[in-house]
């Protein structure tokens, strides 16, 4: 009995003494699991490219291919408008009238002295060809003959004279119908009917071309040079697309055909021009919006997935791994998006090793976790060891 009640003895000294082992043992892992909770869990991946179109954009202004201002060629006074002030015209149309009557009665007296001029000179010329026959045969002096050959010659002379003074006031007779010289929109009215106008009155009004347009644009001189570079030319044309102020893409896209040669040492641009078809009259001359210029061949570029990027005041960022695994933010510059990725113009480069997921409680130059797949730590969790089972049960034993 009594070696039972020994054995009885070493056996719960034995549980004892376990179950005060056990229990440090899980203190110290309960201490580990909440250092590791403190420590954020990542997931990571290296910073991969894509070949892709390349795109730039600019800030862009609206143009007409022509530009006319409609002048009064004489002087006179404005007796009438045919159109209305945002008028579309033809080539041709009349726009104004300056008053007639003073270049009709111009008009007029030209004709009258021509036609009397060439009368006389047909006289003449009839005249000449009779004294030189008579001259000929001696029936008269050849005094007579040169004295009519001078008369004829002086009234061809003046019929030369009277020709060009006769077109000159049909010109400008012509000129008292103010026509529009290009096909186009007309702008406001400068001076109404009833006032005198002249050269020096300035333009009546304006016209402006509608079909095609112009849009001209200020490209950085890198991103013209990083053109050049992707297509191994800078004298080729390139498809271009608008946007309106409001944000909204023009539904028609435009060709790049023009830029300038050379770069404005000021701003560090080139001008450059796209010519746009404008059938619904949307683009209007002076407006300001925003051109995306695309490069003809691909590029290969580095891309991260927009999951990885945070945004801050100063920008957008991702977390990079350095030598020792420590996250540091590198602000990145995009150029557009793919498949939920952003391409990258500069911040990272292929191979860089970035944080992907686990971002929020990231602290820059504090360590992490890096795991296969992001997951929320729900924190240390008490586990029921060997020697606890087997104290439960003894304990269920007494009980009984």
């Amino acid at each position: 009995m009594r070696k039972n009640i020994i054995i009885i003895g070493l056996i719960v000294l034995a549980l004892i003494l376990g179950r005060m082992i056990l229990s440090n043992m899980d203190k110290i892992k309960t201490a580990k699991q909440r250092a590791l909770a403190g420590v954020p869990a990542v997931t990571v991946a290296e910073v991969e490219t894509e070949n892709v179109q390349r795109q730039f954009e600019a800030n862009a202004r609206v143009t007409a291919k022509y530009r006319v201002d409609v002048l009064a060629r004489i002087s006179g006074y404005l007796t009438k408008s045919y159109f209305k002030e945002g008028d579309y015209v033809k080539a041709g149309q009349i726009l104004f009238e300056i008053e007639p009557q003073e270049y009709q009665y111009a008009a007029s007296r030209a004709k009258g002295n021509l036609e009397n001029a060439e009368s006389q000179y047909a006289y003449y010329q009839k005249q000449l060809a009779r004294y030189k026959e008579l001259v000929s045969k001696d029936y008269i002096a050849r005094a007579d003959y040169d004295s009519i050959l001078s008369q004829r010659d002086a009234y061809k002379a003046q019929v030369e004279s009277l020709q060009n003074a006769y077109n000159d006031a049909k010109r400008n007779l012509g000129y008292t119908k103010v026509k529009s010289p290009i096909n186009g929109r007309v702008g406001m009215i400068s001076v109404t009917e009833g006032n005198y106008v002249s050269m020096n009155s300035g333009p009546l009004t304006t016209i402006n071309s509608y079909e095609p347009m112009y849009i001209t644009f200020p490209l950085e001189s890198q991103d013209f040079a990083q053109l050049a570079r992707i297509d191994k030319s800078a004298d080729i044309n390139r498809e271009v697309e608008y946007i309106f102020s409001s944000g909204q893409k023009y539904k028609y896209k435009g060709i790049q055909d023009f830029h300038d040669n050379k770069i404005d040492e000021t701003t560090g641009t080139i001008t450059m021009r796209a010519t746009f078809p404008n059938p619904d009259n949307q683009l209007i001359q002076g407006d300001f919006g925003r051109i995306i210029i695309y490069s003809n061949e691909k590029d290969i570029v580095p891309v991260v997935p927009q999951t990885a990027t945070m945004e801050n005041q100063e920008g957008r960022f991702v977390y990079v791994l350095d030598e020792k695994n420590l996250p540091r933010m590198s602000y990145i510059k995009t150029m557009g998006e793919l498949n939920g990725k952003w391409l990258i113009a500069s911040g990272v480069k292929q191979g860089d090793r970035i944080l992907t997921s686990g971002l929020q409680k990231v602290v820059p130059g504090s360590p992490v976790r890096i795991v296969e797949s992001a997951v929320v730590d729900k924190g240390p969790q008490r586990q029921e060891g060997l020697f606890g089972k087997i104290i439960n049960k003894i304990k269920k034993v007494f009980k009984k």
